[in-house]
């Protein structure tokens, strides 16, 4: 059976078309061939068929359409194409029956075979990818999720395309390519590589004339379309025809493309702007810096361009536009960030070295904690590279130094209100305000130039009481834009009236003020009302959800009022969200403005409400999110939340609670601090408790070290008893992820006296149940039994089922530690049912994962991997690396005790991978003594005492006796291997003497292992060890 997806959705089966049915099985069979292999909720497909606002019965009609495609299936051999997940379903077809499958494995051969310079190879496998398909990605499925996705797939075919015709030209196919890159650039006019492209092949053929004209209507289209002339690649191209540049000529031999090391490149540059005028001096002058030096120009340090100008006078907009400009000219990336130099909590250096350093490719906790440190592993990473760096609204040096590469292959563009005397080596750029014809030229680019012209004299007018200034004259061309109705001299005559335009249109330094307010002004009264209290938020970017609770208004009416606000350009849309999603900023002098109108129009009872409104509603979708997840096992009061969103909207936007975290995470990081200053002690502990599951799956730890802080603080001091026992709580399970034990035991012993007071028994218990892990992890195998026993009495009375089924499988492991197995089943099989009636998948991984452990230590190796398969899945699906590094451990030993060595090592390497970009200490001593095990195997044995030594250290600054003791007993196997019996020895009795710090079950099992092998090592060679 053949499925096309390359095209117009088809499905054959022997060269005959399946008839699919109507346009909603359609819809939902082409969702799950673009995730073929992976579940696909139910709340996607709803999106997909039925888009933002499906019917009350999209459930049902989802799952009627389902039903229509298996019984279709099933009646042409393929009873089994679909299967259900929970609440989810997958396709599954073979690699070669999706042509989609076979166009990426074309592709990926070309490309290979490019770096190898089989360049003819190449090609051939280009042209049999490009074959593949029949029109745009799934034409005709009305469907913006569907189309969305299959953009990305025609994307991936024009850069395959245009890869294939590079190849080509450099084969001398120039002649064969003009009537191809001709229709090409007739179906995408602004892909300016298939412009050149053109240009050179039209060029190589003799037809030199017609490769400038194709030039000229390249040029026409860009300025017509986008505002801009085309890049500067082109521009050198049709210059390099003009002189008929060797450089154009056909090279001998085709080229050779040497393997490149796979790199992480950023591209976090804004989008260049479209309607960018005049700076011409501004803008050579940058280039001859930047460009002379990636063109490897001797005698510069790093370069350092600094624009500088008073506020609103188009810095920003000169750095974003004349990046893109040189970007070509820095092959590993653009960095950028906004330090809001201006606010009065300006951006840190170390917040923007995170950012930058994983966009570096740097994951999870392996961005170092210090400043120096950061700014250290980030210089290093830019060392060998040629990056752009640009840093807008700089405040002062010290905000820019750590930020400063330490070679100088990479650049510098910052944009700062002052000069920066003190930053060394910098080059000061002046931006002065627009002269009269580029202010004219800019409102003639925003407003309509047939208006303007209509009206010389009041135009020239109104750029005089902008003061020329760049974002005055964006704000009045704006407003003019949107008031088709108006004159020019209509808004000249508002404009004339002095107390409106304020100090700054004076040449002040408050001159924006007077465009801002005229804006402001403009808008209707709740628009208004909406834009002041926008500023009561320090989070600095906001989803559309807030204006809704700011207001106390439905959500429709609240993006209506965004909407008005975002045309007149008083907010700016963040981010590629749609609907519910959608997210806006501030820029950072009209935040100013706002929160000056705030102070002096709103009463501080009806900020104060406000705030609370939209503090409860995003603790509202916090709970919503965590009970998505089944994330339940410590519960805040529902009273807490003040204001909440309509219940059917929440679920739909939490329906992904990790992406729902990822964009909300700066808000919450912000609503927890301004909710204790706010003294909203019960919601700022309850955000924090909420996040911090989040925090922990994704190794946000700075982020939740914070919040942890900033709400056990507030609960302390307010003496709010629930909240401190549940912070303590959450600070415990924080110290035990990062394996400060010490830390994690004070914490949560401290939290069960607390929670003890207070009768709270669902708190109680699971506090207890992390307390029992602890004493697990640390050997006190007795104690930890005790802590489940009590753990899974009290959650079996007061829940919640998270809780139960989180000690039943740690209760396993306490049996498996004194190898009692079949009890072991039994407690994992009561927690497998209550995993059947729902409990999160991370929860569900865990369970999985120690069933398969059970299977491990019982010698069911082929039944050991299948599960804990099972469980690797579940934890990727909620994007957990600390479990996926623990479960491939698991995996990577039953493997190896299968003899599949290489498989082993594998497995091995990739926990161990990542283990260490989790920072996740005691999953990679595990790790380290597996591959110490398969080392042994292997016949390796000297590396086998490396990878133990390596084990032992970390496990030495844990205090696990456990693991140490094990491992010490590989180490004690490697020497004997190396036909050292009294290090064998020796090492043998330093695991007997750690056992005694292991409780007495578990400990005498091991002394009884390890005395036997002493005994023998002493018969077997009686003058060395024990003499």
């Amino acid at each position: 059976m053949g499925f096309s997806i390359l095209g117009p959705l088809e499905v054959s089966l022997d060269g005959e078309r399946v008839d699919l049915g109507g346009s909603r099985q359609q819809t939902a069979l082409a969702v799950l061939l673009l995730d073929v292999g992976r579940a696909v909720s139910i709340g996607r497909l709803m999106e997909a068929v039925y888009g933002d606002e499906p019917p009350t019965t999209a459930r049902a009609q989802i799952q009627i359409c389902i039903s229509g495609l298996r019984r279709l299936f099933a009646a042409h051999g393929r009873p089994d194409l679909i299967s259900t997940q929970a609440q989810a379903y997958v396709v599954r077809v073979r690699d070669d029956e999706l042509d989609g499958h076979r166009f990426e494995r074309l592709a990926r051969e070309a490309r290979r075979l490019r770096k190898e310079g089989q360049v003819a190879e190449a090609v051939t496998r280009y042209r049999e990818a490009l074959a593949l398909w029949r029109g745009p990605a799934l034409e005709g499925i009305q469907s913006r999720l569907v189309q969305a996705a299959a953009s990305r797939l025609d994307e991936d075919r024009i850069a395959a395309n245009e890869d294939c015709v590079d190849l080509e030209l450099d084969l001398g196919r120039h002649h064969e390519l003009v009537g191809e890159l001709s229709a090409l650039v007739e179906e995408h006019p602004l892909r300016e590589r298939l412009r050149g492209q053109l240009m050179l092949a039209l060029y190589r053929s003799g037809r030199q004339a017609e490769a400038l004209q194709a030039y000229r209507r390249a040029r026409q289209t860009m300025i017509e379309e986008l505002g801009i002339e085309p890049n500067e690649r082109l521009q050198q191209l049709e210059h390099a025809i003009l002189t008929s540049a060797p450089s154009l000529d056909l090279p001998e031999a085709p080229p050779a493309a040497a393997p490149a090391a796979l790199k992480v490149v950023p591209r976090l540059l804004p989008t260049d702007i479209a309607d960018f005028t005049g700076r011409t001096k501004q803008i050579d002058e940058i280039l001859e810096r930047l460009v002379a030096v990636a063109g490897e120009r001797p005698g510069y340090a790093v370069p350092i361009v600094a624009l500088v100008g008073k506020p609103g006078i188009g810095k920003s907009t000169i750095a974003v536009h004349v990046s893109h400009r040189v970007a070509e000219h820095y092959p590993d990336g653009q960095l950028f960030a906004d330090l809001h130099g201006g606010a009065a909590r300006p951006v840190s250096p170390a917040h923007v070295l995170e950012r930058f350093l994983r966009a570096l490719g740097v994951t999870g906790t392996a961005v170092p904690d210090g400043l120096e440190e950061r700014a250290e592993m980030y210089r290093a990473l830019l060392a060998d590279r040629r990056m752009l760096i640009v840093l807008d609204d700089v405040g002062m040096e010290s905000q820019v130094l750590p930020l400063l590469p330490g070679g100088s292959g990479s650049a510098v563009i910052l944009s700062s209100r002052g000069r920066l005397a003190a930053l060394p080596g910098a080059v000061h750029v002046d931006v002065d305000v627009f002269d009269s014809a580029q202010s004219l030229d800019l409102l003639s680019r925003i407003a309509g130039a047939e208006r303007v012209h209509s009206e010389p004299e009041a135009t020239v007018a109104l750029a005089e009481l902008c003061g020329q200034l760049p974002l005055a004259l964006r704000i009045a061309g704006a407003r003019l834009s949107a008031r088709p109705h108006w004159s020019v001299g209509q808004l000249v005559e508002r404009l004339e009236d002095e107390t409106r335009r304020l100090d700054e249109l004076k040449h002040g330094d408050m001159g924006i003020r007077a465009s801002i307010s005229l804006t402001y002004e403009s808008v209707g009264e709740e628009a208004r009302r909406l834009f002041r209290r926008l500023a009561i938020l320090d989070a600095p970017i906001f989803s559309s959800w807030i204006s809704a609770a700011l207001l106390d208004r439905p959500l429709h009416e609240g993006q209506d009022l965004l909407d008005d606000l975002a045309d007149a350009q008083l907010i700016e849309t963040s981010g590629t969200g749609r609907g519910p999603h959608t997210q806006y900023r501030f820029h950072d002098l009209i935040r100013v403005f706002a929160r000056e109108r705030l102070a002096a129009e709103e009463p501080a009872a009806e900020r104060t409400a406000a705030l609370a409104r939209v503090l409860g509603g995003l603790l509202s979708l916090v709970e919503a999110a965590r009970r998505r997840e089944h994330e339940d096992r410590m519960i805040i009061p529902a009273s807490i939340a003040t204001w909440s969103l309509p219940d059917a909207l929440v679920e739909r936007m939490v329906e992904v609670p990790h992406a729902w975290f990822e964009r909300e995470r700066s808000n919450l990081v912000s609503g927890i601090s301004q909710a204790a200053q706010a003294g909203f002690t019960e919601i700022c502990w309850g955000l924090a408790m909420g996040a911090a599951s989040f925090f922990q799956s994704r190794v946000y730890l700075d982020d939740w070290r914070e919040t942890q802080r900033i709400a056990l603080d507030a609960a302390r001091q307010a003496g709010d008893v629930a909240g401190h026992a549940v912070m303590l709580y959450s600070t415990g399970a924080l110290a035990s992820a990062e394996q400060r034990f010490d830390d994690a035991r004070r914490d949560f012993d401290a939290a069960i006296t607390l929670f003890t007071k207070i009768g709270d028994e669902r708190g109680l218990g699971s506090v207890m149940a992390n307390r029992g892990h602890l004493d697990l992890v640390t050997g006190r195998i007795e104690d930890a039994a005790a802590h489940f026993e009590r753990a899974l009495e009290l959650s079996r009375r007061a829940g919640p089922p998270s809780t139960t089924v989180y000690v039943l499988q740690n209760l396993a492991q306490v049996r498996l530690a004194r190898d009692d197995i079949e009890h072991a089943k039994r407690l994992l099989s009561e927690a497998m049912a209550h995993v059947g009636s729902g409990v999160g998948r991370r929860l569900q991984g865990q369970v999985l994962n120690r069933l398969g452990q059970v299977h491990l230590q019982e010698g069911e190796l082929r039944l050991a991997v299948e599960v804990l398969g099972e469980a690797l899945a579940a934890v990727q699906e909620v994007g957990d690396p600390t479990g996926e590094a623990y479960i491939l451990h698991g995996m990577g030993l039953a493997r190896l005790r299968l003899g599949e060595f290489a498989e082993a090592g594998g497995t091995l390497r990739h926990a161990l991978l990542l283990a260490n970009t989790s920072s996740e200490r005691l999953a990679k001593g595990r790790t380290l003594a597996a591959l110490a095990e398969l080392a042994l195997a292997e016949g390796r044995p000297e590396e086998a005492v490396d990878s133990c030594d390596e084990a032992l250290a970390l496990f030495g600054t844990m205090n696990v006796p456990l693991e140490e003791a094990d491992t010490l007993s590989v180490l004690s196997d490697a020497h004997a291997a190396l036909g050292q019996p009294a290090d064998a020895y020796e090492t043998l009795a330093r695991a007997l003497d750690v056992t005694a710090k292991i409780d007495t079950l578990v400990a005498q099992r091991m002394r009884a292992r390890y005395a036997e092998r002493m005994r023998l090592m002493r018969r077997a060679c009686p003058s060395e060890p024990g003499e």
